[in-house]
């Protein structure tokens, strides 16, 4: 439409034929001052903005042609209009959102967050012309007062506020529409973009109670600034209210109930050693923002975010980029630059993006000037005292009697059901967090095996059990894919024969108990230090390795042996060897939250992980004996991931059944299939099966991340 208006008004002028570069031009020789039409804009509210004609015409001397300059954008909705051999300020208009806003090019650089502004706009009309974008001319000064007009069309309100949206990749919206139906998927979108809000502890019963955390809990959480109150001034109801809980009490006084108001007990049957302490949120923040004067601001990359929702302030590694002039113990806005599509297909992070409206995340006094947030590598650079979510930080706190975990992962643990005195395996345990709850439910009396094939994991679960106090926990390096150890025919006959239930013991098993780690816990190992000012064999170490060992005691031991400690490495199990058996397998994560980026997951990334999960559960099958259990769990929302591959196990191994899970708290899985567009078939569960899975749905009155669960039975395996 805006070329056609263009060849309707310069009528007048001889066009330019096979002019490659822009078309249409025109030949305006023997012209001192030629005709060009103007573009103005008209907004709903009355407010008119003109524009030179010298900033979106482009007039090549001594040519004596003048043109419209036109520059499409194949992968976006995004036309530009205007000087684009200056690499200057585009205004641009999206035709598919209907968004009006600035957009970055090489210069944008020097005005930093100016650059970010996106207006969002619903115009009654357009003035003059149909306007897809301008540009604003290299000499043209971008001043804050013009930044602040186009603010104020579209209200601080709809900018400084939170109010993100996923951004799926289309084929797995499709495929998730069809699985939950676009209604659903659209709350369940909504809720993976908030925390939960309230935080989970479970209470470690070897060391402590329930009662005795939450009274050491409400003096600790008050001496660090946290209100008795978090509730008060939430904008929006909490999720939370499905969770069965229970006001604690300290004494009988009114004023002991309504000051531990906010920590409760879990409610559900067997789940007394949980407790919930509520958080608050959505909340509306006012950023300061004033007429001609917007707020400063510091903005963090996308995980940095995710993480200050849960209750973290801002650290110097997640600071993308920051306002001028910003000097220590400033109040500033934080915003979120996330992933946006790249010219290559791929994604990238632009600090400098203009689509940042509805992303600001709290307000926080800076730690640390401007310049010295880019000088130093490490350290808080903002302490977040007006959240948007207020969720109370557990670090440092109670270690040991403590450890911050989502329900579904506690329920996970009790799926299992562990018994003393049992020899249980957890396939992918790292953190370690499933394989403690196991091995406490166990009053940690039998053998829990933790395996991983990350040697930075195995140390985390080494430390957290050593932290817990545990003693029946045995560290291996080991891939899942790999969790059975191939036997030769001797072994084969000694399994035979090894009793009733056929199981085996593993003779090359080494054992790794907790010794090890306080060997070398946590430090560098005596050897590592020593050749500082000793010999070594009888002689005396170069400069070159003096030089090499103040880097390592400077810098850490280093990615392969962060914590200094030792991992066995295992090759593997043989078959029947486990009375129990945990899969809580790598998945897509689909369930995490918060969640802002979802943008890299295909249909195709999805169903390679579900390629790799039927892979380790046949492993697992092989490793359980026959009256064992199985419990497989995923923290994703996928139906492929999940229900398919409970409709795989029941259908590849039939002396598999699905058990009952208690306590039951989350709720049925998905019934029927979905159809690919190449013909595949995916099946999910029959009726009659749905009510012995567990499914989280983080839009529900639980409030809780994306979870699946399905425990089987394991019978006579000469089926």
């Amino acid at each position: 439409m805006i070329e056609e208006a263009f060849v309707e008004r310069m009528k007048g002028y001889r066009v330019v034929d096979d002019f490659p570069i822009l078309d249409p031009y025109y030949n305006v020789s023997g012209v001192d001052e030629p005709y060009l039409p103007s573009f103005g804009i008209v907004f709903k509210d009355g407010a008119v903005l003109n524009f030179p004609s010298e900033n979106y015409f482009i007039r090549l001397d001594p040519d004596d042609v003048v043109g419209l300059a036109i520059l499409g954008t194949p992968r976006s909705g995004l036309s530009i209009i205007g000087n684009y051999q200056q690499q200057n300020f585009y205004i641009m208009y999206d035709t598919k959102k209907s968004r009006l806003g600035f957009a970055p090019t090489k210069c944008a650089e020097i005005l930093e967050l100016f650059a970010t502004l996106l207006l969002e706009l619903n115009f009654a009309k357009l003035k003059y012309l149909n306007f897809v974008a301008l540009i604003i001319a290299k000499n043209t000064t971008f001043t804050e007062k013009k930044c602040n007009v186009y603010a104020s069309v579209m209200g601080p309100s709809e900018r400084y506020c939170y109010n993100p949206a996923l951004r799926w990749n289309p084929q797995v919206e499709e495929y998730f529409v069809k699985a939950y139906g676009a209604d659903h998927f659209a709350r369940i979108s909504k809720a993976l973009t908030q925390p939960s809000c309230y935080s989970c502890i479970r209470v470690n019963t070897l060391k402590s109670t329930s009662d005795s955390v939450i009274k050491k809990l409400s003096s600790l959480l008050q001496e660090n600034g946290w209100l008795s109150e978090p509730s008060k001034g939430t904008d929006a109801a909490n999720n939370s209210d499905g969770i069965a809980t229970e006001p604690v009490v300290s004494d009988g006084s009114p004023d002991a109930a309504l000051k531990n108001s906010f920590i409760s007990k879990c409610k559900i049957p067997g789940l007394d050693y949980v407790v919930f302490v509520q958080g608050s949120g959505p909340h509306t923040i006012d950023y300061g923002y004033k007429e001609d004067k917007p707020p400063k601001e510091v903005i963090v990359s996308r995980k940095c975010a995710e993480a200050v929702l849960r209750g973290a302030h801002v650290y110097v590694p997640g600071v993308l980029a920051c306002s001028a002039h910003v000097e220590k113990g400033e109040q500033v806005a934080v915003s979120v630059a996330l992933e946006q599509p790249g010219a290559d297909g791929g994604w990238g992070v632009d600090p400098f993006y203009f689509e940042r409206n509805g992303l600001y995340i709290g307000q926080g006094i800076s730690m640390m000037s401007r310049a010295g947030m880019f000088r130093v590598s490490q350290g808080v650079a903002l302490d977040l005292n007006n959240r948007v979510f207020n969720l109370p930080s557990f670090n440092d706190l109670l270690e040991g009697e403590i450890f911050l975990q989502n329900l579904p992962s506690i329920i996970t643990a009790h799926a299992l059901d562990p018994q003393e005195g049992e020899k249980i395996l957890d396939m992918c345990a790292a953190p370690g967090g499933k394989t403690t709850a196991i091995a406490i439910l166990m009053k940690d009396n039998g053998e829990v095996i933790a395996a991983d094939r990350s040697h930075n994991k195995v140390l985390e679960i080494q430390k957290l059990a050593a932290e817990l106090g545990l003693k029946c926990i045995t560290t291996y390096k080991l891939d899942a894919l790999k969790s059975v150890q191939r036997i030769s025919k001797s072994d084969n006959q000694d399994a035979t024969q090894g009793g009733v239930n056929g199981s085996i013991q593993n003779p090359e098993l080494p054992k790794s108990g907790l010794e090890k780690v306080s060997d070398t816990a946590l430090g560098f190992s005596q050897d590592k230090v020593a050749t500082l000012d000793q010999p070594k064999n009888g002689k005396y170490t170069s400069n070159a390795e003096h030089r090499k060992n103040m880097r390592v005691m400077r810098n850490g031991p280093g990615r392969n042996n962060t914590l200094g400690g030792r991992v066995e490495k295992c090759k593997g199990f043989f078959p029947n060897t486990f009375d129990r058996v945990l899969l809580d397998a790598p998945c897509s994560a689909l369930g995490l939250r918060p969640r802002l980026f979802s943008g890299e997951d295909t249909m195709e990334s999805l169903q390679s992980h579900s390629k790799y999960q039927r892979r380790m559960f046949d492993q697992a099958v092989q490793l359980v004996r026959p009256g064992g259990v199985i419990v497989y769990s995923t923290c994703t929302i996928n139906p492929g991931e999940n229900e398919a591959l409970v409709r795989y196990a029941l259908d590849t191994h039939k002396f598999l059944s699905l058990a009952s899970q208690h306590p039951k708290v989350g709720g049925p899985g998905l019934v029927g299939g979905c159809q690919f567009p190449d013909g595949y078939q995916e099946e999910w569960l029959r009726p009659g099966e749905e009510d012995f899975v567990q499914r989280f749905d983080p839009s529900s009155e639980l409030d809780t991340m994306g979870f699946f669960i399905a425990k089987f039975n394991v019978g006579g395996k000469d089926i």
